[in-house]
């Protein structure tokens, strides 16, 4: 299916890293629902593609995001007044409305490809939470971040009650969500939230160095599963469960094209080519979990 045309984002894709930007700078890169649909629209995209080995999310201008677009007033967060606006009949189950922030959160930690988040400016609300599954964050040294709920009248949303203490231990958590303040790239640093600090104009490069050590290393269908079985066993109750996916995976990437590649390069000493695609070659029990349906 094509894209649709990009209005509130930017796609590019170069040598197998693929660039999402979110791009209303004139807005700080406030987020609404085109930019939900959007990026829904790209995460499809970038999985569907074989030519794109990472995704790397970034900010046009002199922010990531600065949350919602709040433009509709004290009504912003209303569904029952805005749900055209915040809402599209879509996510409209019984008499709730599905979170659009969290539609968006789903969708990257269903992701196929590494996602990596560079930071680079003001990062509040859902733009602090939409990075939550992204699989690293780097920051510039100019980013801020603010899990502002509390202090609107609202809550964590973007399902971040389950990545944020995931990422940063429950204490860092409910500090941040309770007090609502906004804090610097340090703390963000020294909390665990992102992985490196760069200088504004070294984070982007910073970002595709690490993207292209995934892309010219590793074979396509092992960073799938693995990214999967990663996220997946962080909510297991019993190792166990590690293990059973675990032995089904291994045996099935051991019989593979890459496995063989992979070891005869080593071996070699030669650059691996593996021929396996995420789009053809994903083995037959994956996906092995059953998604809940929302209630």
């Amino acid at each position: 299916m094509p894209l649709p045309e990009l209005q509130t984002t930017t796609y590019s894709v170069d040598d197998g890293i693929a660039t999402i930007t979110l791009n209303r700078p004139e807005k700080l890169n406030a987020y609404n629902a085109k930019m939900r649909e959007e990026l829904l629209a790209l995460f499809d995209e970038t999985d569907a593609d074989d030519q794109v080995r990472v995704v790397i999310v970034t900010g046009a201008g002199r922010a990531f995001c600065a949350g919602a677009d709040l433009s509709s007033g004290g009504a912003t967060f209303d569904r029952q007044a805005n749900p055209g606006d915040l809402s599209r009949a879509s996510l409209k189950v019984g008499d709730v409305y599905r979170d659009g922030g969290g539609t968006n959160t789903l969708r990257i930690y269903q992701s196929l490809k590494p996602v990596i988040g560079a930071i680079n400016g003001p990062a509040v609300g859902i733009g602090a939470t939409m990075q939550l599954p992204m699989d690293m964050r780097l920051a510039s040294t100019e980013a801020r971040f603010g899990f502002v709920f509390a202090r609107r009248g609202i809550t964590p949303e973007a399902a971040s009650s389950w990545f944020l203490p995931r990422l940063v231990g429950m204490q860092t958590a409910l500090e941040w969500c309770m007090t609502g303040r906004v804090f610097g790239a340090d703390e963000a640093l020294s909390r665990g939230l992102v992985r490196s600090l760069h200088a504004p104009d070294a984070l982007l490069p910073a970002a595709r160095a690490l993207a292209r050590e995934i892309a010219d290393n590793t074979a396509p269908v092992s960073v799938a599963l693995a990214r999967q079985m990663l996220w997946r066993m962080a909510a297991a109750p019993h190792p166990m469960h590690a293990h059973r996916i675990d032995s089904r995976a291994i045996q099935a990437r051991g019989q593979s094209a890459d496995a063989h590649e992979g070891v005869s390069a080593f071996l070699q000493k030669r650059p691996a080519a593996f021929p396996n695609r995420v789009s053809t070659d994903m083995p037959p029990f994956f996906p092995w979990w059953d998604e809940p349906p929302f209630e």
